[in-house]
C-alpha cells in the first residue's frame, strides 16, 4: 500500500511536471464581419455581443453568434461626433467623443441614448473610458489647465465629475493621451492605470480618490510619441507600446514591461520589431507571456512576455479585444473582423 502511494504521488508530479502546452501561435486568420467608410477605435465585448462606435456618429453591435450587425447614427444638433471611447456595464453602454465638443452618451431608458455629459474649450479632447463596477466609472482627456483631464461617474454613469487640477499630478505642458484605441486606460478591482503622451503611468488604488504618477522609459520627444496603449495582466505585470505614427518602422525605445504594479518600467526588445503599434493585450490564460500588438502596420506576436516578436499577418487594425486564449475582435479603418489564433 505504501509502494502504490508512492507510485500515486509520482504520477501526480510527473504528469503536473509535463502538462500538455498550448502551441505558440504561428498564424492568424482574419474573417471580416462589417465594412463601411469609417474609422473604428472602440470596441468592447459585452454579453455575446460587440459594441463598437467610430466617426460619422456611426455606432452599433455584432451579435457574435449570428454575426447580425445593427447600427445606429447618433447627431448633436447637426454635428456627427467622431466617438473613440466606449465603455459598458451590466446594464448600459457609454460612448464618448473625442474634440470639442465634448459628448457622452449612456443608454437611455426610452430605447434611444441620453447625453450625460458635455464640455466645451478649445482644448478638450477626449480620449479613453472605462468601469470599474456597474457604478463607477472614469474616462480621460488631455490636459487643461496644468493637468489631465479626468472625469468621474460614482451612480452608474448618470452623472459625471471633473477631477480639478488640486487632485492631480501636475502635468508637463502639452501632456495628454492618445485617442488611438481605447486601451491608454486599464482598470483592475479599485485601481486604474492611465498611460500618456509624455510616456508616464497615472495611477490609482482607490477609484481616483488619489493619484500618483510614474515615468518609463519609453521614447516621448515628439507629440507623435508616448504610450498609446497598455494592458495589465494582472496587479503586477503591465505591458505598454508607444512608437511613432508617423514614423512607424522605428522601434527604439516603444516597448516597456512592469513587474511591480506600474511604479518601474524597463524596456523591451529595444531597436527590435515592432515599431509602432496602436493597441497592446496579453493573451487570457498565458499567464502573462502570451501578447499580441496590433496597429496599421500589422498583428505582432511575443509568447515570451514581450522578450522577442513575430509578425502574424500585415493586416491592419486599430485596436483589438480578445474574446478567448484564441479568439479575438479588432476594428480598424472600415471594418471590424474576427481574429482566430493558431
Amino acid at each position: 500500500m505504501r509502494y502504490l502511494f508512492l507510485i500515486i504521488i509520482l504520477f501526480i508530479v510527473y504528469s503536473c511536471s509535463h502538462a500538455v502546452k498550448k502551441p505558440n501561435f504561428t498564424e492568424v486568420k482574419v474573417e471580416v464581419l462589417y465594412e463601411d467608410s469609417l474609422s473604428i477605435r472602440a470596441i468592447e465585448l459585452m454579453n455575446g455581443s460587440l459594441g463598437f462606435a467610430a466617426n460619422k456618429g456611426v455606432f452599433g453591435t455584432i451579435d457574435l453568434q449570428t454575426k447580425t450587425v445593427r447600427t445606429n447614427i447618433q447627431k448633436y444638433d447637426s454635428l456627427l461626433p467622431e466617438f473613440r471611447a466606449i465603455a459598458h456595464t451590466s446594464t448600459d453602454f457609454f460612448m464618448l467623443s473625442v474634440a470639442n465638443p465634448a459628448l457622452l452618451y449612456k443608454t437611455g431608458d426610452k430605447g434611444s441614448m441620453e447625453l450625460v455629459y458635455t464640455e466645451e474649450g478649445e482644448d478638450v479632447f477626449y480620449d479613453s473610458m472605462a468601469f470599474w463596477n456597474d457604478k463607477e466609472g472614469i474616462a480621460i482627456g488631455d490636459s487643461m489647465a496644468g493637468c489631465l483631464s479626468i472625469i468621474i461617474t460614482r451612480d452608474g454613469g448618470y452623472s459625471w465629475n471633473k477631477l480639478s487640477c488640486t487632485q492631480l499630478p501636475e502635468a508637463p505642458d502639452g501632456e495628454g493621451a492618445f485617442a488611438a484605441s481605447n486601451t491608454n486606460i486599464v482598470v483592475q478591482g479599485n485601481k486604474a492605470w492611465i498611460g500618456t503622451t509624455r510616456a508616464r503611468v497615472y495611477y490609482t488604488s482607490d477609484k481616483g480618490l488619489s493619484w500618483e504618477v510614474f515615468q518609463t522609459p519609453i521614447r516621448s520627444e515628439k507629440p507623435t510619441q508616448g504610450i498609446y496603449s497598455m494592458d495589465f495582466y494582472d496587479s503586477s505585470l503591465g505591458i505598454a507600446i508607444g512608437g511613432d505614427y508617423t514614423d512607424p518602422e522605428k522601434n527604439i525605445a516603444n516597448k516597456a514591461i512592469s513587474h511591480d504594479g506600474g511604479k518601474s518600467w524597463q524596456l523591451l526588445a529595444n531597436n527590435q520589431d515592432p515599431g509602432y503599434k496602436s493597441c497592446i493585450q496579453f493573451v487570457p490564460d498565458s499567464e502573462g507571456k502570451g501578447i499580441v500588438a496590433v496597429g496599421f502596420t500589422g498583428i505582432s506576436y511575443s509568447n515570451d512576455m514581450g522578450i522577442n516578436w513575430k509578425t502574424l499577418s500585415n493586416e491592419g487594425f486599430y485596436t483589438m479585444r480578445f474574446q478567448n486564449d484564441s479568439v479575438a475582435y479588432a476594428a480598424g479603418r472600415n471594418r471590424i473582423a474576427r481574429l482566430t489564433f493558431k
